[in-house]
């Protein structure tokens, strides 16, 4: 069973989201929440595997929230699914950045939206990572990092698995580039988000670019 809250401001969109869920077999619903203060409290009492976050909240929007959730979470972390109006959002860009594990549009139907919660809950990646490259390609060259990530403890291999991570391969995909095994490449993943303290794929994806370990359009 997949535990899962839902966070979002707008009370038709909640109700229908918590209804799909709640109707969908092998998923538990065990909290909703009208804004980001209320879904931190929640995230903390009931321990979701899977968090539904509006990304654009009056108050404590999605961002905050999300880094508050993921700084107070035990292990396993809660994998936080991002829900937007549009795919080239600066504020779905900060909540990757923040730890979130990838986004949704809000449009997307029923069976979308079942599939990645699934997926998610899984580990799975489900964003395109097309679209993913995309969005931080379009906000990475405006964000202004006081401190820049650190990719000097990364093996040579590491840094090179994380910069086609960044590119938008997949384990597979890589793994045929590099001629190693698709677990040499999650072993090598795993790695580096350990070292650079990581929560999620796409925060890898942040990460590269923002360290200047690839460049945007490049």
């Amino acid at each position: 069973m997949t535990t899962v809250l839902v966070v979002d401001d707008q009370f038709l969109i909640r109700a229908g989201l918590v209804g799909l869920l709640r109707a969908a077999p092998g998923i538990e619903v065990v909290g909703e929440a009208s804004d980001g203060a209320e879904g931190v409290l929640l995230a903390a009492r009931t321990a979701p595997q899977v968090i539904l976050m509006d990304v654009r909240m009056p108050g404590m929007n999605g961002i905050e929230a999300t880094e508050r959730i993921l700084a107070a979470a035990g292990d396993p972390p809660p994998r936080i699914l991002m829900l937007t109006t549009f795919d080239l959002d600066e504020y779905v860009y900060g909540a990757l950045r923040a730890g979130a594990c990838g986004f949704l549009l809000k449009d997307s139907g029923p069976e979308r939206l079942l599939a990645a919660v699934t997926a998610i809950a899984g580990g799975d990646a489900l964003f395109a990572p097309s679209v993913t490259r995309r969005l931080v390609e379009a906000y990475a060259r405006q964000t202004v990092c006081e401190q820049p990530p650190d990719l000097q403890a990364l093996t040579a291999r590491e840094r090179e698995v994380l910069k086609l991570i960044a590119r938008g391969l997949s384990n597979l995909e890589i793994a045929e580039r590099l001629y190693i095994s698709e677990a040499t490449v999650k072993t090598h993943l795993n790695r580096t988000m350990t070292k650079l303290d990581l929560d999620s794929r796409a925060q890898a994806v942040v990460v590269a670019y923002e360290s200047g370990l690839v460049t945007p359009g490049g």
